[in-house]
């Protein structure tokens, strides 16, 4: 039964980690993106091109809102899951199975969120 709960606890947090590392990818991508159109913005304005402007520092903003979102919200379903996973941790070294489960499943569900948004 200990070795379950060990194994459990184990498989969620490797879960937590990679979870959180595509989230900082997608992020960071964004990011990236947003950097690239700005300074391709930068570029056209000093050169005059008003229109290349207006493109690239459109796209530069939706890059820029897509980083932002993915990061708040990934964050908002990462604090959740570390609740969980703290009473899941709680509840099994009480050796209350059934409630650290209740807890484990919640976990997942936060982490899955904060990869999918």
């Amino acid at each position: 039964m200990k070795l379950k709960q060990t194994i459990a606890i184990t498989v969620i947090g490797a879960l937590f980690y990679f979870s959180s590392q595509a989230i900082a990818a997608d992020a960071r991508q964004h990011t990236t993106e947003a950097i690239k159109h700005a300074e391709d913005a930068q570029i056209h304005g000093k050169a005059g091109h008003s229109k290349a402007l207006l493109d690239h520092a459109q796209e530069s903003l939706t890059h820029a809102k897509a980083a932002e979102k993915e990061s708040a919200e990934a964050h908002q379903h990462i604090t959740e899951s570390i609740k969980h996973l703290e009473e899941a941790i709680a509840h099994a070294k009480q050796d209350h199975a059934e409630e650290a489960t209740k807890h484990t499943v919640e976990a997942l569900k936060h982490l899955r969120q904060s990869v999918a948004e």
